[in-house]
């Protein structure tokens, strides 16, 4: 059997523990910035998950994510904030399967349109059930539960999806997906069941997305289906994994980071053009880096290792 290093765990493990310590230096900015990166880093990353290795385009984050917050405004006050967790994966595992089960047949561009059909689908339904049955927009969230506290429960959600991405690479059915992303037809005559591969990560995805939305509720006061379900979200976790390269398991974190920046940036400078430029930026990136900066630079490692070195002969020659 082959030697799998621990090393990618260990180093998981380290910068994990490392970062756990950074609210007790930063400002509250600092702190705040920090909670936003790190719930992209978790959103982009569980995308990359499924979408990476099946090459499907999912454009239902926001789905999942507007799941775990309404979860925690409906269930916050009333029940311990464990259960409450626990409620949220439920609830979005659940409809994940459901979704699942209905959708992940379909590929291409037609996956592409329903997925972004479900994510208004779901805004809507929410909008009515709060208008015509408890006759308000939304809900007031009061929950005991601080920034830092928000901090730490992203940190520990981000190194307990690195770890299962690096133990799914190296898995069984880690491979099933990669030769599913290439060929389904190839994948059946392997023996794989490219309907279950895609079907089990697609809920383990959408579970993440759905603890990080019931993680982030409590920083709103106040949360409504404009708020919990903004199509937005879902366009930037995607251009966040393409920019990185959605086909490595660093490469969605990495463009979570770079993106977050940049959309900091965006904000507060250009907030009435935020929406043109994020458009912009996913052209950019479509056109210029197709396979994400991790791609880029995996394939100019592979060009200058591949390129002939000359020998002494033919220095001879030349001379």
């Amino acid at each position: 059997m082959m030697h799998r290093s621990p090393l990618p765990y260990v180093l998981i493990v380290a910068a994990a523990g490392g970062l756990a310590l950074l609210p007790m230096i930063a400002s509250s900015y600092q702190l705040a910035f920090a909670i936003g990166l790190l719930n992209f880093s978790v959103l982009a990353t569980a995308w990359g998950l499924f979408s990476g290795p099946t090459r499907y385009i999912s454009l239902a984050s926001v789905v999942f994510f507007g799941i775990g917050s309404y979860t925690v405004a409906v269930l916050g006050e009333v029940l311990p904030w464990t259960v409450v967790l626990v409620i949220a994966a439920l609830i979005g595992a659940a409809v994940a399967l459901i979704v699942g089960l209905a959708t992940l047949r379909l590929a291409g561009i037609y996956f592409v349109i329903f997925t972004f059909g479900l994510s208004e689908m779901v805004r809507q339904l929410v909008t009515w059930y709060e208008v015509n049955v408890t006759m308000s927009v939304g809900r007031y969230v009061f929950l005991d539960i601080s920034q830092h506290q928000i901090f730490l429960q992203l940190l520990a959600l981000l190194a307990v999806v690195l770890l299962g991405a690096v133990a799914l690479q190296r898995s069984r059915l880690g491979f099933a997906l990669r030769v599913i992303g290439g060929d389904e037809t190839m994948a059946r005559h392997f023996g794989l069941n490219p309907t279950f591969a895609k079907l089990a990560l697609f809920v383990v995805s959408s579970v993440i997305m759905a603890l990080a939305g019931a993680i982030m509720a409590p920083r709103w006061t106040y949360i409504d289906p404009a708020i919990a379900f903004n199509a937005t979200l879902s366009f930037q976790v995607v251009i966040m994994a393409l920019l990185g390269g959605m086909h490595r398991i660093y490469g969605p974190l990495l463009g979570a980071v770079l993106m977050t920046f940049l959309f900091e940036a965006l904000s507060n400078y250009f907030p009435q053009a935020f929406s043109l430029l994020l458009g912009l930026v996913f052209i950019f990136i479509v056109y210029l880096l197709p396979n994400g900066i991790v791609g880029r630079v995996e394939e100019l490692a592979g060009h200058a290792r591949r390129k002939p070195v000359p020998s002494d002969a033919t220095v001879g020659e030349r001379t």
